[in-house]
C-alpha cells in the first residue's frame, strides 16, 4: 500500500467552504479522477483520507495537508495534476510526495498566519502589536458548544509583528481590497496548542490590552504550517522529511584498499 502526501490551498471565495464541504469536493475529485483508493473495510467503507489540522472556516490556506492510500503505486506528481485539475479552482493541490517517514501530524506543531486589517494604521497596529506581546497573558472568551470560555491567548503566540500592506517586509499589495484606506498586516506565529488558539482570539487580544477594533473584519490567510524550529523562530516544511528520505544515497567513494589491485595479478 502507497500513501502520498498532499498540501492544498483554500483560496478566494472557497476560503468560505467548512471542512466538510471540503471532504465531499475532495472525495468528488478522487472518482472523478479514478485514483486507487485504498478503502476501510465493514458495511460502509470509505477512502482512506487523513486530513490535519484543518484552517477554521472563513480563512484561507496556502498550507493545509492530507495523507491518502493507495492500492496501486502512483507517481505523486501526476497524481497531483489528476486531482488538481478535478476540483475546483481556489482548492489548489500545490504539492504530492510520497510518505516515507511516519508522523505527518506530529509535525504540525505551529502556523504562521496574515491577518489583512483594513481600516487600520499600520502604526496603530505595531502600538498594539507590543503592548500584547509586552503582557505575561492575555485573557479572551469564546464561547464553544459547552458555553464561554475563558484562556490565554498570549502564551501559544511565538510571534508577532506589524507591518503597511506596502511595505517592503510585510506582503505584497492585495488586488481585492475593499478601499484605499490605511490597511496594516500582521504576521503571527502560533503554536498549536490545547485549547487551540485561532486568529480571531489574537484579534480579540488586542481589543483587550489596546483597544485594537478594525471597522471590517480582518482578512485571515494561513501562509505555513509545520515543525516550529525554536532557535530560528520559524516554521519549516513538514514535507521536507520525505523528500529528504526519498534522494538516493550518495555513491561511497572507492577507498585505497579497494582501488589496489590483488597481489599477483598478471603475473604469469
Amino acid at each position: 500500500m502507497q500513501r502520498i502526501r498532499l498540501r492544498y490551498t483554500k483560496r478566494g471565495r472557497l476560503r468560505f467552504t467548512s471542512h466538510r464541504d471540503f471532504q465531499r469536493a475532495f472525495e468528488r475529485a478522487l472518482r472523478r479522477a479514478e485514483v486507487p483508493m485504498a478503502y476501510s473495510a465493514g458495511f460502509t467503507p470509505h477512502p482512506k483520507v487523513s486530513y490535519a489540522n484543518a484552517a477554521p472556516t472563513g480563512t484561507g490556506s496556502e498550507a493545509e495537508f492530507l495523507e491518502i492510500a493507495l492500492v496501486e503505486v502512483c507517481d505523486p506528481d501526476k497524481l497531483r495534476e489528476l486531482l488538481d485539475e478535478s476540483l475546483p479552482a481556489g482548492l489548489d493541490i500545490i504539492d504530492a510526495v510520497e510518505a516515507r517517514t511516519s508522523g505527518l501530524a506530529d509535525r504540525l506543531t505551529a502556523s504562521v498566519w496574515e491577518l489583512r486589517l483594513d481600516g487600520v494604521e499600520p502604526r496603530t497596529a505595531e502600538e498594539a502589536v507590543a503592548a500584547f506581546l509586552a503582557a505575561e497573558s492575555v485573557e479572551v472568551e469564546r464561547r464553544t458548544k459547552n458555553g464561554l470560555r475563558t484562556f490565554d491567548a498570549r502564551g501559544a503566540v511565538a510571534g508577532l509583528e506589524a507591518f503597511p500592506e506596502t511595505g517592503t517586509e510585510g506582503p505584497r499589495s492585495r488586488p481585492d481590497r475593499p478601499g484605499d484606506g490605511p490597511c496594516a498586516i500582521l504576521r503571527l506565529v502560533v503554536r498549536h496548542v490545547t485549547p487551540a488558539v485561532r486568529p480571531d482570539d489574537v484579534l480579540s487580544g488586542l481589543r483587550a490590552v489596546a483597544d485594537l477594533a478594525p471597522p471590517v473584519p480582518a482578512a485571515v490567510t494561513r501562509l505555513a504550517q509545520g515543525l516550529f524550529d525554536e532557535e530560528s523562530g520559524t516554521v519549516t516544511d513538514p514535507l521536507a522529511p520525505d523528500r529528504e528520505a526519498a534522494r538516493p544515497a550518495p555513491p561511497k567513494a572507492a577507498g585505497p584498499a579497494a582501488a589496489k589491485a590483488p597481489e599477483g595479478a598478471g603475473t604469469a
